[in-house]
């Protein structure tokens, strides 16, 4: 782990969110305290059981959601940004430089191949096309992407090979701050362990890390420490 690993990378405090169901007249609070800060190095596990909020909390961190009450403080440039607050603009560059997400799918343009899909974050920030490529390159070789299928669209790739392109894309911009929503879903034993390696690569490196893992061996073997959605109306 290197020497910054004391340095808070994400300071949420008194977050509080419910969803309004307007058809049915009622609004439904998914909770109504979280206090969380993670630190650079750190893998933070949401531990609770289905139905308490582990993915709208993540969603929140990223931004997806806005939160109704409550400061979610992100390091972005050697400075802490409230990602509740921000403007949708400053939010993008945010995801493009400082926050990266695994999440269970993968979303991407139709009919692009599967390098330029890995390597498009990186080009986007304006790294050089060959740069990228080989970044991309080595990502899908340690995910064990067979070479063959670079130049086809992931779209017609098996539920596991489309995880893994998933994981090589979140990666590849080096993000300090990396939210995981079951990165190994989908995935046979040896590429589950290729994931994780990856991952608790970064943690070493410094990455600060919030997931949400039901496979009980990749959340042992990532984790730093778990942290327990509470209930609603319970402080954290």
């Amino acid at each position: 782990m290197n020497d910054t690993a004391a340095t808070p990378m994400i300071e949420a405090t008194g977050l509080a969110k419910s969803f309004t169901l307007h058809s049915q007249g009622m609004r439904l609070e998914v909770w109504d305290r979280i206090d969380l800060t993670v630190k650079a190095g750190e893998c933070v596990v949401l531990d609770a059981p289905s139905g308490r909020g582990k993915s709208t909390l993540l969603r929140a961190l990223y931004g997806n959601y806005r939160v109704d009450r409550g400061r979610i403080l992100l390091r972005h440039r050697g400075i802490q940004v409230d990602l509740a607050t921000a403007s949708p603009r400053l939010v993008l560059q945010m995801r493009r430089e400082t926050i990266g997400y695994i999440s269970q799918f993968l979303r991407v343009i139709p009919r692009v191949a599967t390098i330029d899909v890995v390597a498009e974050p990186l080009v986007s920030r304006g790294v050089d096309h060959a740069e990228a490529n080989d970044r991309a390159a080595y990502l899908l070789r340690a995910l064990a992407i067979p070479e063959r299928l670079w130049r086809l669209a992931p779209a017609t790739f098996s539920g596991g090979e489309q995880q893994r392109v998933n994981v090589a894309r979140a990666l590849i911009a080096d993000h300090p701050i990396l939210l995981l929503d079951e990165p190994t879903a989908a995935l046979d034993e040896a590429n589950r362990a290729r994931v994780m390696a990856l991952l608790a690569a970064r943690r070493e490196r410094g990455t600060a890390m919030v997931g949400i893992f039901h496979d009980i061996e990749a959340r042992t073997a990532v984790a730093t420490r778990f942290y327990p959605l509470p209930e609603k109306g319970q402080a954290a």
